[in-house]
């Protein structure tokens, strides 16, 4: 029975394989007159940004379940087919979603690949979107994208791309005066190294538990090596991603009395932000919050 299934499921996955790759292409083209572009992207760094630069434009789909770990992610093969017929795929980088590489591979010769990191400046750290900078080339970028497979509309993606980019340069000042006079520049965060770009641009000191990934290994050496930090430096507040189980960032504030603060790494979202499709810039906003309210700084 079990050699019959297997037998089954590899027929199965050969005729996936003939519809992906040897079946005729479509042209590189625009969508159809009248139609809007069909967009699917990794996950929610550029789903938040299609939506925002699309509007109601854009039929948008996300490969990444909301609140999924997406460097790690395991694609369907349903997720190829939907790559191979949109308009446009959007994913970070192979880095950051190593399997978006290999769908990105599959599209179909209408589907443009965006990768968002290739307009980004180069940084040790793959969490590019953390730096306004690069986020406003990214949304270039994408906006550029859609004009061209939706042209009738043009207009509208420069006039949202506008708005996108003012409210970038509003976010920068903003973290600039707010983080400008603080009672400590130490960051200290009981997660994976996200926010890398975001400290340094802020003239901020960071300290992680992790490396760039959620898969960073959590040793009970490491551990106890932030214990110590924490305690030597008379850390008062410790940040951790909201998504991320609490029993971690509980340990550690129980055995040095720190306060536990939630930071947004934008690339994984809790359901309930999903639902209400909150923007990158109410999520940076929740960090700026967060941070001012950690490391006491004045308004």
């Amino acid at each position: 029975m079990k050699r019959y299934l297997s037998a089954v499921v590899f027929l199965l996955l050969a005729a996936l394989v003939w519809r992906l790759w040897l079946a005729p292409r479509r042209h590189h083209m625009p969508a159809e007159q009248g139609a809007k572009p069909r967009v699917v992207v990794s996950g929610y760094v550029p789903y938040t940004l299609v939506k925002q630069l699309a509007a109601d434009r854009a039929d948008v789909s996300m490969l990444l379940p909301a609140n999924a770990e997406p460097h790690s992610f395991e694609p369907t093969p349903g997720a190829l087919i939907k790559v191979r017929e949109a308009d446009l795929f959007v994913y970070v980088s192979d880095r950051i979603e190593p399997w978006a590489k290999d769908i990105a591979s599959g599209a179909g010769e209408n589907t443009q690949v965006l990768q968002a990191a290739q307009y980004a400046a180069a940084s040790d750290d793959p969490h590019v979107w953390m730096d306004f900078n690069n986020v406003k080339q990214i949304a270039k970028a994408v906006s550029a994208a859609l004009a061209e497979k939706d042209p009738a509309h043009k207009d509208a993606y420069a006039a949202h791309l506008k708005a996108f980019d003012e409210e970038m340069t509003a976010l920068d000042e903003a973290y600039k005066k707010g983080l400008a006079d603080c009672q400590s520049r130490e960051v200290v965060h009981v997660g994976h190294l996200a926010f890398k770009n975001l400290t340094k641009n802020y003239d901020l000191s960071l300290s992680a538990l992790a490396g760039s990934s959620h898969d960073g290994e959590h040793s009970v050496r490491k551990l106890a090596e932030l214990v110590k930090f924490i305690k030597n430096n008379h850390v008062r507040v410790i940040f951790t991603e909201e998504t991320l189980s609490p029993r971690l960032s509980a340990a550690v504030a129980g055995e040095t009395g720190a306060q536990v603060l939630p930071l947004y790494t934008v690339e994984h979202v809790s359901k309930r932000d999903f639902d209400q499709g909150v923007t990158y810039g109410e999520l940076m906003r929740r960090n700026l919050e967060s941070l001012q309210r950690g490391l006491g700084c004045q308004a």
